[in-house]
């Protein structure tokens, strides 16, 4: 590790794309981790395949198996996935994929090409994938028919390289209807498509699936070979344009593009794909712009994306930690950034200019972590995101939950409510880009009268119950804001329904009332950080009895629990979930609970969990994630607990925790922040080999910029202001942190 005080180190270097791509295999935790509990799907859902940061385009190998295509698995909603394939194949290469999302209805891979030197007949099998790599921006295999086979991408392009053996009858097929998995009820069939070649070794064409016209403008690199179109697996001879006005499930038969010749052993023949939402001529456009025109391009655009990736990932510079532990950090920080795809004038739904984000998948998955990280170190993409989400509102008449490539913002309408405006208020608060706040207030407050939102402001409370504290919080989040412009009276009615997350809870318990829970139970619902947790611990009980149901729900004292395995019985999942435990990282409503100690004086607890989850929790290897890595919302969460900073989501506030890094530099929206440590301990994490609990350190005292700091925590414009935060750390737990707690609305007022 090269210390960031001589030469400059780069995260690109320790980046591992292959984490999560296969089902958890983490070794069996010891101590607190031990007696957790984690019922969603154990695999990362990731994938391997070429990347852009933020990017619109990706590519990857294509089985057809879950997730995003490539892969070997079977659908699944808990435990362990089913294997579908006893080995790694692909029928080709796709673009266009989602990253570590879980049940999403229909995922892209749009755009098959497959190098081949069998029929036409032959195309959809699948042949077995070896001598994989993978670096950020770039994907490379061999089929077993030994063609070597990489790919890049730009932001709005693709280039595939092939290079083939000897044959007298090599082909690159390009495949216009694929779409979607090739599982059951998992197929995207294209509406309408139009394809025409438009030169030698030149197409374009436009494919309109799920609503959306995705053009593309195509180039091939490929002399003495024709170019033909081909149906239902014909070649067309002679043609030079297939329309399709209308396509149906029973009516479809591949279509597509085909380039054949002979090759020589070690012959490569490049392909460039240039994507666009508006259009053939802007598609060409892109290609020109990232690729030139008319000559190999490959290597020049991997540079560009190579330099882009750098330049991000930079942004994050750490100090110390194990190999092992600097391999999950930079490929976590990495994940972070592949999503959401923000495409600048691509919009196929609106005529302006501006950026259009989609494969926000979904919110509910990345408002607490992942956007946080990009307001800190990719702010001006972060606000091109909420424009985009204030232009959906405007066009389509709600915020999203959710937001893929086609129209439909009420897709995930079941897993929250109003959550963009946690994010608005975030990006308020730090005053970093220059949306119109006036524009954006008229549809934060219409948004919250609408889908459960109406019956929230009718009678305070709203079923399932999460969408109160969701409704609740999202109008604390508007009223700052209205305040901010002097409309007082918005701000005080809306103030006054924020306070109605009471509603929520059981006056006895100081749990959430029954109800119907996404993906959770009202144990792991019942300990988000709200705007008020004074009242919240009060509610309670007090500080004794909240730090009494925490340490139940984290299993202080407990035994170790059985994970769920390959089709766990409904008898074996009822038994999980009557523990009331802790659910993990990769269930969204707990990723914030190990913090909620901090309002009640115990920020050692805080450390002993995160402590634990770093640990056991992520390792390096394909089985490296516990569970989906959910579009980044995992991995964002793995940044910020490895900096010893947890952002708390619309509240303009960071906690304080110790570190996993002895020293840390960031690249706020606003100033270089760096994190640094005395008495930092290196401790291994379960991949290196455990036999035990390593030892938990504790925050000892803190100073910014020389100052001390009595509380663990600091608002979050401050911090992106940046400075030098030192935390001295120490094996015993201490008092620094107890006594002067985060804010809460109540003591302010």
């Amino acid at each position: 590790m090269t210390a960031l005080t001589g030469a400059r180190y780069s995260a690109l270097d320790d980046v591992d794309p292959f984490i999560g791509t296969e089902a958890t295999d983490l070794p069996a935790p010891h101590g607190l981790a031990g007696t957790w509990w984690f019922p969603k799907p154990q695999v990362g859902n990731t994938h391997p395949g070429a990347t852009s940061p933020l990017g619109m385009v990706s590519a990857c190998a294509y089985s057809g198996a879950y997730p995003t295509g490539y892969g070997r698995y079977g659908r699944n909603t808990e435990g362990v996935p089913a294997p579908i394939f006893d080995r790694l194949e692909a029928s080709g290469f796709t673009h266009f994929q989602q990253s570590g999302t879980g049940m999403i209805r229909k995922y892209y891979n749009y755009v098959r090409v497959t190098p081949m030197i069998q029929p036409l007949d032959d195309l959809g099998q699948s042949w077995a994938l070896t001598d994989e790599v993978a670096h950020p921006g770039y994907y490379a295999a061999t089929l077993d028919t030994g063609i070597r086979c990489e790919i890049t991408v730009g932001e709005k392009v693709a280039v595939h390289r092939y290079t083939f053996p000897e044959s007298r009858s090599a082909r690159a097929v390009v495949d216009l209807s694929c779409g979607g998995l090739a599982i059951d009820r998992s197929r995207t069939v294209p509406l309408r498509a139009q394809v025409e070649i438009t030169g030698p070794g030149q197409a374009q064409g436009t494919v309109v699936v799920e609503g959306v016209p995705l053009s593309f403008y195509l180039e091939v690199d490929s002399p003495n070979w024709r170019q033909m179109l081909w149906h239902d697996r014909r070649l067309i001879d002679g043609g030079t344009r297939l329309d399709f006005d209308s396509i149906r499930h029973t009516t479809l038969r591949p279509f597509g593009l085909v380039f054949l010749g002979p090759a020589r052993a070690g012959q490569s023949v490049e392909l460039r794909i240039g994507f666009s939402l508006r259009g053939l001529g802007q598609a060409r456009a892109n290609l020109e712009r990232e690729c030139g025109v008319g000559r190999p391009a490959f290597g020049r655009v991997l540079a560009g994306t190579a330099e882009r990736w750098a330049g991000y990932l930079d942004r994050v510079q750490v100090e110390g930690g194990t190999p092992a532990r600097r391999t999950v950090f930079s490929t976590a920080l990495y994940h972070s950034l592949i999503k959401p795809c923000v495409a600048d004038d691509e919009s196929p739904f609106w005529p302006y200019q501006g950026p259009f984000a989609f494969d926000i998948s979904t919110m509910w998955d990345i408002y607490k972590t992942q956007l946080p990280l990009l307001e800190a170190i990719a702010p001006d993409r972060a606000v091109d995101i909420l424009e985009s989400l204030i232009r959906v509102a405007e066009e389509e008449g709600n915020f999203p939950i959710g937001y893929r490539m086609a129209r439909g913002a009420d897709r995930f309408s079941r897993q929250g409510s109003a959550l963009a405006h946690t994010a608005l208020a975030d990006v308020h608060a730090l005053g970093i880009g220059d949306l119109d706040w006036a524009w954006a207030l008229v549809h934060m407050d219409d948004d919250l009268r609408r889908q459960y939102g109406e019956i929230f402001i009718d009678k305070g409370l709203v079923h399932p119950i999460t969408h109160t504290l969701d409704l609740a919080f999202a109008h604390y989040c508007t009223a700052r804001i209205a305040r901010s412009l002097a409309d007082d009276h918005l701000a005080q009615d809306l103030a006054k329904r924020s306070g109605s997350w009471v509603n929520a809870f059981e006056k006895g318990s100081g749990l959430l009332l029954d109800s119907d829970f996404y993906e959770g139970g009202k144990w792991n619902y019942s300990f988000r950080l709200m705007h008020d947790m004074a009242a919240r611990i009060r509610l309670a009980g007090g500080d004794t009895a909240f730090i009494g149901m925490l340490d139940a729900f984290f299993g202080h004292g407990a035994p170790p629990v059985r994970q769920p395995g390959l089709a766990p019985s409904p008898e074996e999942m009822a038994a999980g979930y009557a523990l009331n435990r802790f659910e993990g990282l990769n269930n969204e409503p707990d990723m914030e609970a190990p913090w909620a100690y901090y309002w009640a004086g115990r920020p050692d607890r805080t450390a002993q969990t995160v402590h634990s989850a770093l640990t056991w929790q992520f390792g390096t290897g394909p089985g490296g994630l516990p569970g989906n890595d959910d579009s980044g919302g995992l991995s964002s969460w793995y940044v910020w607990a490895s900096l010893g900073l947890f952002p708390v989501a619309g509240q303009d506030l960071f906690l304080i925790h110790p570190p996993a890094f002895s020293r840390s530099v960031v690249q706020f929206s606003q100033g270089e922040l760096t994190v640094e440590c005395s008495g930092h301990v290196e401790t291994p994490i379960s991949s290196e080999g455990l036999d035990g609990e390593p030892p938990v350190q504790y925050v000892q005292s803190a100073t910014l910029d020389g100052k001390p700091l009595d509380g663990p925590h600091l608002p979050a414009h401050r911090l992106h202001r940046g400075g030098r935060l030192h935390l001295r750390l120490g094996p015993e737990p201490s008092a620094w942190g107890g006594t002067v707690r985060p804010p809460s609305l109540s003591d302010q007022v």
